[in-house]
């Protein structure tokens, strides 16, 4: 009698892979969907609820999630939810909203920003003091971190 293993075992623990292992993310993202935009929207801080951003969200055209259309995200909602047929989780809603209206709203935004940049170099251009000339504006941003 031979103490002899036979090869095919010692091959198969050697091929084996390590099992990892990460942590699970607090605000799950739910499965893409077409023309659908999703964001967690904020219901309250500290258990103090925030009405005035939740309304203003919902003007926007956000609407909750319900739960029964994302199964798969396995949430248990915050006790004392105000939206029970809802994802909530440590007062953060899950909403949607339509990609065009999102894109729309950006648009929007970056077109006041634009708007108000313009604004401010035709205050700062119309200077006519010859002792401090305006040359050409910048606009450049630098950031560095260490030495």
């Amino acid at each position: 009698m031979s103490n002899r293993t036979s090869r095919s075992n010692d091959d198969r623990e050697a091929v084996k892979r390590k099992v990892s292992w990460e942590r699970p993310t607090m605000l799950p993202t739910p499965e893409p969907r077409a023309g659908i935009s999703y964001r967690w929207i904020r219901t309250s801080t500290l258990g103090t609820t925030d009405n005035k951003n939740v309304s203003s969200r919902f003007r926007e055209g956000w609407t909750p999630v319900r739960k029964e259309d994302h199964p798969n995200l396995q949430i248990v909602s915050d006790i004392d939810s105000r939206f029970q047929d809802g994802i909530e989780v440590g007062g953060l809603l899950l909403c949607q909203n339509a990609i065009e209206k999102v894109e729309a709203r950006v648009e929007k935004q970056l077109d006041m920003a634009q708007s108000q940049m313009e604004a401010v170099d035709n205050s700062y251009l119309k200077q006519s003091d010859p002792r401090m000339p305006v040359l050409n504006p910048e606009r450049s941003t630098r950031s560095s971190f260490g030495k």
